[in-house]
């Protein structure tokens, strides 16, 4: 799969996240989502706000996805991404479960 058929929701993430707009990443989300980031748990679009703020645009991290996946269930994927920042820095996989075009599950290991 290239970029350009990276589901809408998934795409938001990352480039709301490079432009530094936090309302348009959480805005991604529904607002029951659940993010989980290496055991730290995050629900609904307040902990995901908590997460952005603490690990993600707070720390002025970049997105560039390297690979796009389906994952094993209905709406997953896993996304291949090299982030950079000043939080974590490095490639890793991150799981995402779409529900009506919105992140409903985020997993970061």
């Amino acid at each position: 799969m290239t970029e350009n058929n990276v589901p809408e929701a998934i795409r938001e993430f990352v480039e709301a996240t490079n432009d530094g707009d936090t309302e348009r990443f959480a805005a991604a989300f529904t607002d029951d989502a659940y993010l989980n980031d290496w055991g730290r748990e995050f629900h609904g679009r307040s902990g995901v706000r908590s997460w952005d703020r603490t690990d993600n645009i707070g720390k002025q991290s970049h997105f560039e996805i390297l690979g796009v996946e389906p994952g094993d269930a209905p709406d997953s994927w896993v996304v291949t991404m090299k982030v950079t920042g000043n939080g974590f820095n490095g490639t890793s996989p991150l799981a995402f479960v779409l529900r009506y075009g919105l992140i409903a599950d985020l997993r970061i290991s």
